[in-house]
This record gives structure tokens, C-alpha cells and sequence, in this order.
């Protein structure tokens, strides 16, 4: 096939993969929100867009579904250009999504977040489809620490420490959007942001109060490190590690 795309394929050539054993759907769930004054608001689409892809390549035998772009982003939108989802509203995609996908004859269906808003409301509304399904696997990876912590092991190989990769727009995400996207990123705006401890107080107060309670320029972390070469390295080991854990539940 010339893509795994779904949404770059016609009917016909779908249907065809999916009777030759591509019996497994990937679909990345993304947000539309800002990241700081130097990245794009579309950065974890753009990241869910390129790891979903990935990860369907490494499974073998999967397609990749339409990059859910809008995820729950209410702690931001203190800052313009964000765009949240309520959560039961994204649960309410992933059913559709899953009550579509079922129809064409996937038994696998895949989702991949990329913003920490989703993975709740994302595992809550995998638990109930798959009640209603019960004869096809439907999975996620909504380990929010075991994703971070995951992104903090990588950028410590390169000496980054976990205050300086950072839960948002910090080293980490700012390599990774050099690297896939460089002419959406400003480095003349580079700037540490919130560099404290990230504890379950700080993150209460976040989803409490907003971003801007913890950091004025939407930051938790420091570009000033970040490179696109890092950024490679960062979504391709996420990818494999994405990958694997998605296979224990396949």
C-alpha cells in the first residue's frame, strides 16, 4: 500500500488490507492547546499524528485511523489559540470512532495519547466499549506516569535532567516538534518555565487553578536544551515503548 493512512486511502484499497490481515486500527489522541510561547497549539496532535504511525508500522499488519486533534484542555485555556474538549464529549469520539472501525472488520483497536488530560477519560470510555464489544480487543496505553517516566529515562541518556525535560513544552517536547515540524517553533522565545518539583500538589493546583498557576508562560520545563537530533531519538523510543506495552494487552 502507498500508506497506512486510512484517511489517505480509498474504500476499496481499505477494505482489501483489512481482508489481506490488517485486522488492527491505530488512532492517536491528541489536543489542540498552547505549549508555551515558542511551540505550536497543535503540538501533541502532531505528536500523536507521527507516534500513532509508528507504533501501527511496529505492530505489522495495522492501519492507522484519523489523528483525534482536540483533546481535555481545560487547565489551559487561560491561553488563546486552546480549544478543550469536556470529557465526556472526547469520550463520546472514541465511541463513535470504536462503533465505526467495528463495522469494517478490525478485531484490534489501538489508542495512543499524547496529552495527560486524555488518558483518563480515555481508559474510562475503553473500559465501557469494551463491555459492549466484547468480541474484539479495544486497548490503550493511559499510564500517565509510566509515559512521562518513560520521556524522563530517554532524556536522561542525554544528561537532561527531569526539571529541565519537563510534563509541557519543556526539553523533551520541544526537541520533538524540532524535529518533525522546526519552521513552527520560535527559538527566539526559548525560555525556562516552571522548574519546581512536580508533586501531586503542584499538579492539583494545575488542574484546579490552571496552568498559569504554576507557570506564567504555559511552560513546565527548559527548551533551551532541545534539539531536533534529541527529538528523533525521543519519538522513536517512545514508539517501541508504546509498542511493547500495547502488545501485553493485544
Amino acid at each position: 500500500m502507498s500508506s497506512l493512512k486510512m484517511e489517505e486511502l480509498n474504500w476499496v484499497d481499505i477494505k482489501q488490507a483489512i481482508n489481506n490481515g490488517f485486522k488492527t486500527v491505530v488512532i492517536g489522541v491528541g489536543s489542540t492547546e498552547q505549549h508555551g510561547p515558542h511551540l505550536p497549539t497543535q503540538t501533541d496532535a502532531l505528536t500523536a499524528e507521527v507516534i500513532a504511525n509508528l507504533v501501527a508500522r511496529k505492530l505489522k499488519n495495522a492501519l492507522q485511523a484519523q489523528t483525534i486533534r482536540v483533546g481535555c484542555s481545560d487547565h489551559h485555556l487561560s491561553f488563546p489559540g486552546t480549544i478543550s474538549l469536556k470529557k465526556s464529549t472526547l469520550q463520546a469520539i472514541i465511541y463513535d470512532y470504536i462503533d465505526s472501525l467495528q463495522k469494517h472488520g478490525f478485531e484490534n483497536i489501538v489508542f495512543i495519547p499524547t496529552h495527560g488530560g486524555n488518558f483518563n477519560p480515555l481508559q474510562k470510555a475503553v473500559d465501557k466499549a469494551k463491555k459492549k464489544y466484547p468480541d474484539i480487543k479495544i486497548v490503550a496505553y493511559t499510564d500517565l506516569l509510566g509515559y512521562v517516566d518513560t520521556q524522563n529515562k530517554i532524556a536522561s541518556d542525554f544528561k537532561i535532567t527531569v526539571e529541565e525535560a519537563g510534563a509541557h513544552a519543556g526539553e523533551v517536547e520541544t526537541s520533538q516538534i524540532l524535529s518533525l515540524a522546526e519552521n513552527l517553533v520560535n527559538r527566539e522565545r526559548f525560555q525556562p518555565g516552571f522548574l519546581g518539583v512536580l508533586g501531586e500538589e503542584e499538579i492539583e493546583m494545575l488542574f484546579e487553578n490552571g496552568m498559569p498557576s504554576l507557570t506564567e508562560i504555559g511552560v513546565i520545563g527548559d527548551p533551551t536544551k532541545a534539539s531536533k537530533e534529541k527529538g528523533k531519538i525521543y519519538i522513536e523510543k517512545i514508539a517501541v515503548f508504546l509498542t511493547k506495552e500495547i502488545k501485553k494487552q493485544l
